[in-house]
Order: structure tokens, then sequence, then C-alpha cells
């Protein structure tokens, strides 16, 4: 009875055990590529960037001190990182993009206005056909979206 009762614990232990490290495996590398792109916008000083959150393959990071953002886009489709000074725009925007016949969100952009040339840079954030789970996700993408936004506004007018 006890052999048995060990060996079960040991199944379980084992059972529990290997998902969790390698969803601590795949969090520890997550963090690293993370901290490699902020090396590349900003190789003195990195920790600067005092807030960073992520949601669905989108991680969005801002140094409010010295008004930096970067959002990385971490889809299988399309990887990239973007880097905006906030001290060279006048204003960001929040351009959703609807199919005119279903009235669903398609598209999800930050639109950043350069305040020397008037010049808009737009920046790509969500993207339909990249969206595994459809209209699931859009959802969040958007309300993730909008938080940041106005994270940014208040970055650029501080």
């Amino acid at each position: 009875m006890e052999t048995t009762t060990t060996i079960m614990g040991i199944v379980i232990l084992i059972l529990v055990a290997i998902p969790v490290y390698f969803s601590a495996r795949s969090s520890a590398a997550s963090k690293t590529r993370i901290l490699n792109i902020k090396k590349r916008f900003n190789p003195s000083n990195p920790e600067s960037f005092d807030l960073t959150e992520s949601i669905n393959n989108k991680t969005l990071t801002i140094d409010q001190k010295n008004k930096k953002f970067i959002l990385m886009n971490f889809n299988p489709n399309q990887q990239e990182s973007t880097f905006v000074d906030l001290n060279s725009v006048n204003s960001c925007r929040l351009i959703p993009t609807t199919d005119s016949s279903t009235n669903t969100i398609i598209k999800i952009d930050f639109e950043f206005q350069d305040k020397e040339t008037s010049k808009k840079i737009t920046i790509p954030f969500y993207d339909f056909d990249d969206d595994r789970i459809k209209q699931i996700s859009v959802y969040q993408d958007h309300q993730f979206a909008k938080k940041w936004h106005k994270i940014i506004e208040d970055s650029i007018l501080s």
C-alpha cells in the first residue's frame, strides 16, 4: 500500500512539475527577449522603462521620465519592435479600422504626429489577420490599447 501511494505521488508530482518547468522557462525567455529590445533602444539604462505590460503576444513599455515608448509585437507572422521618442511628437491617436459590412474591428493602429514635420507615424497594434482567436482577443486588445493611449498621452503632455 505504501509503495502504491509513493508511486502515485511521484507520478502526480511529475505531471505537475513538467508544465510548471516549461512555463517558467518560457517566461524567462520572454523576459530576456524584452530586456534585449530595451537594451537596443536604451543601451546605457534599459531599466529606465518604468512601465511594461503584455497582452496577446504584444508588449508595450514606456519610460515616462525620458518620454520613450516601445511597442513589441511577437506575433509569429510579424515580429517587430517599434521605438517612438515621445519628445518629438505632438500627439497620439488610437485609430480603429472597422469592416464596413459587419462593423467588426479589423485593425487598430497608434498614430503619432511629429512635432517638426507634422508627419504621421503609424504603428500597427492589432491586425485581424494575425489574430488566432479572432473576435475574442480584439476586445481585450482594444481595451488595452485605450489604456495605453491614455498613458502615452499623459506622458506626452507632462
